[in-house]
């Protein structure tokens, strides 16, 4: 199980990653028109779709960073946990 454990970590840190590379993009106006910067930005949206409305805040930076945020940190948490039962 030592290899799906790490597996699981893998995969997790990947999407935990798109989610904050994201976050950044929009905190830092990212060009939307670049095909990378667009690629990232719908990726993360598919990833935090159920999160994505947890809060109504007044800005789009804001909501990015809170809503998305917390879908960083679930999916973190979950992921991990999953690994720590495996590693076990």
């Amino acid at each position: 199980m030592w290899g799906a454990a790490q597996a699981i970590s893998l995969i997790t840190s990947v999407i935990v990653g798109l989610i904050v590379l994201g976050i950044l993009l929009v905190l830092l106006e990212a060009n939307r028109g670049n095909g990378l910067v667009d690629w990232i930005l719908e990726a993360g949206e598919f990833l935090v779709k159920p999160f994505a409305n947890f809060f109504a805040l007044d800005t789009i930076k804001a909501r990015v960073v809170v809503n998305w945020g917390i879908g960083a940190l679930i999916y973190g948490a979950i992921g991990g946990l999953i690994a720590r039962a495996l590693y076990r």
